[in-house]
């Protein structure tokens, strides 16, 4: 089982990855609408992803498959992540030119250690962050864990959890570490389990043969944006027609990925990363859509990759409330609305 994102956010790829160009990129034209012609008119850019590839991913890895990022003016190679690698620091260092960080703890952390990078779209407009249930415990409600067993990994203890207490009366007494292992939960039916929404229930049906309850933190008032676009000061002040290409395309990947044929982006990520089947990627899909994680909230007006101040600041007084940051912390520093809300690829969305 894969890590859960707050260990995610301590991990990503110290080794390129070079994405071949699939056959759709062959057949661009280069007189399409923001299309470029030969190769050596692309501006090369590098995007880190903070894990190994899956369909948490799937937009960008879609992007360069179909060609969105080419017809962008863009050559963009992804360096996917690993569990010990840290492509943040690629980022820092200017090895790279894009991050994807996890969440935006993660970005007002960057403020309070004075890291000169800044947050540009948020893809995830929920944290995918889920509690896993037994079925016969009939829970369907956040504050009905407290009586459990809770399986919580370091970070969500130093995180998300100072949260719970905060706002539902949690306490560490029930808590155990959870070291991605699902099997204690599958053998303890008064437990709960950390997760993915998008992945750590399909691998618990698969193992245990039953599906669990989920419970999302997004929905009880977790309000953690997900699966950032991050990069340095200096791109946004000297490249900011690149950044805005670079989060427009990703933006249009995500489109084609969650609401297209999202097969050519999958074809990559199972080249990438083996353990990826078709039906994981299947279910990471269905569930990123059922539950909404990038596709509702302020997206639904102004597009995939939507921020607005309300919302981070919102976040940030829970998290104050919560002892997880401080109250002096400047955190308008972490993200600029500049590059987002431009209602990119609002016409890829189905009518509904």
């Amino acid at each position: 089982m894969k890590a859960a994102p707050l260990l995610r956010t301590l991990t990503a790829g110290l080794l390129a990855v070079v994405l071949a160009a699939a056959p759709a990129m062959a057949q661009e034209k280069g007189n399409e609408k923001g299309g470029h012609g030969a190769a050596d008119k692309l501006d090369k850019v590098s995007f880190g992803t903070n894990w190994v590839a899956e369909g948490e991913h799937g937009g960008f890895f879609q992007a360069v498959a179909d060609g969105t990022y080419r017809k962008y003016g863009l050559d963009v190679t992804i360096v996917p992540g690993g569990p010990n690698d840290n492509n943040r620091m690629l980022l820092i260092a200017g090895k790279i030119d894009f991050f994807m960080t996890a969440n935006t703890l993660m970005s007002f952390d960057a403020v309070a250690n004075k890291v000169p990078v800044v947050s540009v779209a948020s893809i995830f407009q929920k944290d995918p962050q889920v509690f896993l249930t037994h079925p016969e415990s009939r829970i369907t409600k956040l504050k009905e864990l407290k009586p459990l067993t809770l399986f919580v990994s370091k970070e969500g203890i130093a995180s998300y959890y100072q949260w719970l207490k905060s706002e539902y009366g949690f306490n560490e007494k029930n808590v155990r570490p959870y070291t991605f292992n699902a099997q204690p939960f599958i053998a303890n039916r008064e437990s709960a389990m950390e997760g993915y929404v998008s992945s750590e229930p399909f691998a618990v049906e698969k193992a245990a043969g039953f599906k669990p309850g989920v419970i999302l933190l997004a929905d009880s008032g977790f309000n953690s944006y997900s699966t950032l676009i991050e990069t340095r000061r200096d791109v946004i002040e000297n490249k900011p027609d690149l950044v805005q290409r670079f989060v427009d395309a990703s933006i249009i990947g995500w489109y084609h990925y969650i609401y297209g044929d999202n097969s050519a982006g999958n074809a990559m990520i199972k080249k990438l990363n083996p353990e990826m089947t078709d039906e994981l990627l299947a279910y990471s899909v269905a569930k990123m859509k059922e539950y909404g994680i990038v596709d509702s909230g302020d997206s639904i007006k102004n597009g995939i990759g939507a921020m607005t101040d309300e919302h981070v600041t919102g976040f940030f007084e829970k998290m104050v409330k919560a002892g997880v940051v401080k109250s002096d912390l400047d955190y308008h520093k972490s993200y600029t609305l500049r590059f987002v809300n431009k209602g990119v690829g609002l016409e890829l969305r189905p009518n509904k």
